[in-house]
């Protein structure tokens, strides 16, 4: 397996680990939901190196980007980003993405790390003239979330926070090194994603580390960012969003810009839009014990109806819930169902998302 740099920083620090997407990752240093805790009221800080990073250059940078992702690029200006989708020619998902124009002739495309080489090798073959450059070895990633982590950060940087709204990026000194800093994240808490130099990444963690010491920061692992994201139902590739789920039904209709124009899939989910979709991702919350996980079935009257692709219990609300996706019918919020939870029943309830809200 794959390390990042800072894998010895993890190992000091008592961290557990864990194999995803070939990297071995810390999943927790003392607890998933002490760390969890500790984004929704004060910050955490991650290591998300094992992100990959994908650059388009050139002229037709831009328009290679329009037509590969369902996004439109052409809202952004230069230094801004969106989250994005790109899709098969059938409207299936090859990843979702975060996509930076950096300027007129660089995009950078941030991918999951699981994908990195699929997601290269399809940007690579349909990106139209762009040249396309694997920038995965070049970066670590570190991600600094929770409702005080502009604060820890302006400690150990100079930039003009107030001028960076969320989607937006800045360059600049990091605890004296240099790195992009976007105003990013994958927690439903304001935050930073801070891209550098892979030999500058133990100067900038323990230097945020120490930043946030007084405001309560702490080191948090893959298991809080799964329950983080979870609450606020953002989508996880290889669960609620794969080659054979759509944005439509994946309920990401309101990324995908039919009115811009031509790109990969569109003409699959123009089709899907208007015979409407036959089964949607929900929210569930079990009316009495039992944590629903992926691959459980959903069921309503003794007949399946669907699969849990993601569930937890929440660490914020108490409570256990999930994502599915279940047959159009049973999608309104309030329908009971039940969840079959090694081979017993457990009543749920369809409900809002997200789960939570700031």
């Amino acid at each position: 397996m794959r390390r990042t740099p800072l894998y010895a920083a993890h190992q000091a620090l008592g961290a557990r680990f864990v194999e995803f997407g070939g990297w071995e990752m810390p999943v927790q240093y003392t607890s998933i939901t002490d760390e969890h805790l500790a984004v929704r009221q004060r910050a955490g800080l991650f290591d998300v190196s094992h992100m990959g990073e994908i650059e388009l250059r050139g002229p037709h940078a831009l328009a290679a980007c329009q037509r590969l992702t369902v996004n439109d690029l052409t809202r952004l200006r230069d230094g801004q980003a969106q989250y994005s989708l790109l899709c098969l020619p059938s409207g299936g998902v090859v990843d979702d993405i975060m996509v930076h124009r950096v300027n007129g002739e660089r995009v950078l495309l941030c991918v999951n790390a699981s994908n990195t080489a699929t997601d290269f090798d399809w940007v690579a073959a349909h990106c139209d003239g762009a040249e396309a450059v694997d920038r995965s070895g070049e970066f670590a990633l570190l991600a600094l979330q929770g409702p005080r982590a502009t604060e820890i950060l302006s400690q150990v940087c100079p930039l003009p926070f107030a001028e960076i709204p969320p989607f937006s990026f800045r360059e600049g000194p990091v605890a004296g090194r240099h790195a992009l800093l976007a105003h990013t994240g994958y927690t439903g808490e304001d935050g930073w994603e801070l891209y550098c130099d892979p030999g500058d990444a133990l100067s900038l963690w323990n230097g945020l580390l120490e930043a946030g010491a007084g405001a309560g920061i702490a080191p948090a692992g893959l298991g809080a960012r799964d329950t983080l994201r979870l609450e606020r139902a953002l989508p996880l590739y290889g669960h609620e969003l794969t080659r054979e789920t759509t944005p439509l039904e994946a309920r990401l209709g309101w990324v995908v810009r039919f009115d811009k124009g031509d790109f990969i899939g569109r003409d699959a989910l123009v089709r899907q839009r208007a015979a409407g979709v036959t089964r949607r991702l929900v929210g569930l919350m079990t009316t009495e014990p039992g944590i629903p996980r992926q691959g459980y079935s959903i069921v309503q009257d003794g007949q399946t109806v669907g699969t849990v692709t993601s569930g937890t219990k929440s660490p914020t609300l108490g409570k256990a819930i999930g994502l599915g996706y279940v047959a159009n019918a049973w999608t309104e919020v309030g329908t009971p169902l039940g969840v079959e939870i090694r081979g017993r029943i457990v009543g749920a309830q369809v409900v809002q998302l997200p789960f939570y809200k700031r």
